[in-house]
């Protein structure tokens, strides 16, 4: 196993750098970068997606703090949308801010250089440094994607295994059901409901919104602040939640049922063991070798899936809400550095799901197989 997980360590270092070049000649070909945003803010065309930029610093992409340049009549053609009409000194100067002056190889060798020490540089439109700015939005997703997370694995997984017991039954029947309905409701229309309802909407003022915890919730004790925080997520955990139990809790149903059914089973029940003793001393952990391969996708996922509007719904400024603005503002030193740290955690939490699979059947040998 040792050896195995020092070839995946390895092989990490490749697959970032991959991945970053793909999306990198993939944004070269992207219209409407940073110099082309301040154009747009400065004639006075930008929409309203875009509207927001301010003044940023650069990485290895680059950028600064674009000054404030009076326009230049004439007509200078220009590579850029909309810079007809403004000095081409200017746009010389803009380009040399944000970096795009050097040649697309230099910029990328220089943002894998600052990337390797975990130096973002800054946000184009924020005057922030990125990991600054992530930093400020992790506690907001880290907060419902892990509640989300944890609350689903700890509902399905007992769930999927009693209706794998009981299939067939009305138990399982309405359970079906229930789940059904709860996935084919979207998450942002659950929250407009909630909001309307619990928070002030139209009728109730139970929960609120816009923060994760009371002002100097800070100083409470850990019971009252736990209890705090709970009272502030529970809306918007609510409306993301719903959909996130059906797809494990089917999983987990059908992986028991598909063990339930192997020869093994009879041959263990042959044998004098009691129900619970076959089923979680021999099945559990062979049908939750398919849960665990899952396991690395949904801790991803849970920082930024379904938590974009529900952040915009309850007021939340987490990561979706800055991953979002980034894209559209073509921010692109918050874009690469997100992707970059996700991508490094994902690479690293497979490996420990690895490690995960060969605690729950020792039989596995990753070792004997091409990595």
């Amino acid at each position: 196993m040792a050896a195995y997980l020092i070839k995946r360590l390895l092989l990490i270092v490749p697959t970032l750098f991959g991945i970053l070049l793909i999306n990198f000649v993939i944004i070269q070909f992207a219209p409407g970068g940073p110099v082309e945003q301040v154009i747009a803010q400065l004639t006075g065309t930008a929409s309203g997606a875009t509207s927001g930029v301010g003044g940023g610093g650069g990485d290895g992409l680059g950028g600064a703090q674009p000054s404030t340049i009076d326009q230049a009549a004439g007509d200078t053609s220009s590579k850029y949308r909309g810079a007809q009409g403004l000095d081409p000194e200017f746009i010389k100067e803009l380009e040399q801010q944000f970096g795009f002056d050097k040649p697309p190889h230099e910029r990328f060798i220089l943002m894998v250089g600052n990337y390797l020490t975990f130096n973002f540089g800054k946000s184009y439109f924020r005057d922030k440094p990125v990991l600054e700015l992530i930093q400020e939005k992790l506690p907001v997703s880290m907060t419902l994607g892990l509640s989300m997370l944890f609350i689903s694995y700890f509902i399905s997984i007992p769930l999927g295994i009693r209706k794998a017991v009981r299939d067939g039954s009305p138990f399982d029947v309405w359970t079906s059901g229930a789940l059904v309905v709860g996935y084919a409701l979207p998450g942002f229309m659950v929250g407009v409901f909630l909001l309307v309802i619990f928070a002030g909407g139209s009728f109730y003022q139970i929960f609120p919104i816009g923060k994760l915890s009371s002002d100097g919730a800070e100083q409470l004790a850990l019971i009252p602040w736990l209890l705090d925080r709970i009272w502030h997520i529970t809306l918007p955990l609510t409306a993301m939640i719903l959909g996130a139990f059906t797809t494990l809790t089917f999983l987990t149903k059908n992986s028991f049922i598909d063990e339930i059914r192997k020869q093994y089973v009879l041959t263990a029940r042959s044998k004098g063991l009691s129900e619970n003793g076959v089923l979680y001393g021999h099945i559990f952990r062979n049908a939750m070798l398919i849960i665990i391969a899952g396991f690395p996708g949904a801790f991803v996922s849970a920082f930024f899936t379904g938590s974009l509007l529900i952040e915009v719904i309850f007021s939340l400024d987490g990561l979706g809400l800055l991953g979002f603005e980034s894209v559209i503002k073509r921010d692109y030193p918050v874009v690469f550095a997100t992707l970059y740290i996700f991508t490094l955690i994902g690479l690293i939490v497979h490996l420990i799901t690895d490690f995960i699979y060969t605690l729950v059947d020792p039989r596995i040998d990753f070792e004997s197989r091409e990595v």
